[in-house]
């Protein structure tokens, strides 16, 4: 790879957590349940996406159709974490199921090490304490302060498993699939399976005021086409191991903007929390060695 391109991944990789950082403002002020905002997130994703990969290849795809599979199946995937996150937000406080729900790093590096063999050096394990310890100031007071495991707290701790296996089987299909037919097949396999869980749960559909639609479709195109596009591009670059601790930023930045947008200011812990965050994902991401963690060969976009 020439040098000029080395930075792209990581760029990718900031452009993502700037991207999704603005999730949980479109689903704070949608006014709709969180497992329809998502719904509504994947179809446009997929609504936008599918007409360009088809034109993209022709309508022939040069893809083998069995790799086409991990993008449907992230897709699943990914449906099943917004809808147990979303869910957990009724059951449990904003601030457990955050917590909960970004513990995702620590069963990817667990994952990477034990059964895929990647090698992780000390400063990766330094890194990613440090992450874990930064989202806790963030989001655990409350947890820590008020020990108690709920029903939600149980769904936002399954949402870190589905939130996990995203980021592994991303990794594993993108050595074949470009990112942008991985992004396409991602948002549509998860609008199917959102919708299904809509319809069983019984989730109004529509009814919405019009301020709400418009939210719908910039969730789809801010959270779900960029953010997810600019992941998928950087899983295929750069291992999980280091995509998933770096992409805790997201909620960071989120509370940030929650300052102007929601008059919700940071508090001492909420601060301290944050430089660990950062601090520990320059660590992660300084373990990028090619000696230490080689990703397989990514699909290019042509």
């Amino acid at each position: 790879m020439p040098a000029f391109r080395k930075p792209v991944p990581y760029i990718a990789l900031g452009l993502s957590v700037l991207c999704l950082s603005m999730s949980a403002i479109f689903v704070r002020t949608a006014q709709a349940p969180g497992v329809v905002t998502s719904f509504y997130r994947m179809a446009t994703a997929a609504i936008i996406l599918l007409p360009i990969i088809y034109f993209k290849s022709g309508g022939k795809s040069t893809i083998d159709k069995r790799w086409l599979l991990g993008p449907l199946a992230a897709g699943f995937i990914t449906a099943l974490d917004h809808a147990s996150w979303s869910t957990a937000i009724s059951y449990t406080t904003i601030a457990n199921a955050n917590l909960l729900n970004y513990i995702a790093p620590i069963w990817v590096a667990l994952i990477s090490w034990l059964i895929w063999k990647q090698k992780l050096p000390g400063w990766f394990w330094i890194g990613l304490c440090l992450v874990i310890s930064g989202t806790t100031c963030i989001f655990g007071s409350n947890l820590f302060l008020h020990p108690a495991f709920s029903k939600g707290d149980a769904l936002a701790l399954l949402s870190s498993f589905f939130f996990a296996a995203y980021y592994l089987i991303t990794q594993k299909s993108r050595s074949r699939v470009d990112a942008l037919t991985s992004t396409g097949l991602i948002a549509a396999g998860s609008a199917i399976t959102l919708l299904v869980i809509c319809l069983l749960s019984g989730a109004p559909l529509s009814g919405y005021p019009p301020k709400t639609w418009v939210l719908f479709l910039c969730a789809g195109i801010v959270s779900q086409v960029c953010g997810y596009f600019f992941m998928t591009y950087a899983l295929g670059h750069i291992p999980a191991s280091i995509v998933s601790p770096t992409m805790i930023a997201s909620p960071v930045i989120s509370a940030l903007l929650a300052i102007p947008i929601a008059g919700e200011p940071l508090n001492a812990f909420q601060i301290a929390g944050g430089i660990l965050v950062f601090a520990g994902i320059f660590l992660v991401n300084k373990t990028r060695k090619a000696e230490t963690v080689n990703p397989p060969a990514a699909a290019e976009i042509e």
